[in-house]
C-alpha cells in the first residue's frame, strides 16, 4: 500500500483537529477507501472498462456523498 500524504484536518471553524485518535481513525478510513478504489479501478480495467470513465464515475460518487449531520 502506498503512503498517502494527509493535510492538517480542520474543524468547520478552521481550527486544527487535535485529537490523535480522531486523526488516526480518519487516516485509517482514507487508506482503506484508497485501497478499495484502487482495487475497483484495477478490476474495471482488467474487465475491459474505460479507465477514464471509471475514474469520472468515482469522482462523481465522492461528490455525491451526503452529510447526514447537517442542521
Amino acid at each position: 500500500m502506498s503512503t498517502m500524504t494527509f493535510p492538517v484536518w480542520c474543524d468547520p471553524d478552521g481550527q486544527p483537529v487535535a485529537c490523535v485518535e480522531k486523526i488516526k481513525v480518519m487516516h485509517e478510513n482514507l487508506e482503506e477507501l484508497r485501497q478499495m478504489a484502487q482495487d475497483a479501478l484495477e478490476d474495471a480495467i482488467l474487465m475491459g472498462c474505460d479507465e477514464h470513465q471509471v475514474r469520472a464515475f468515482m469522482v462523481g460518487l465522492m461528490q455525491g456523498l451526503e452529510n447526514p449531520y447537517q442542521a
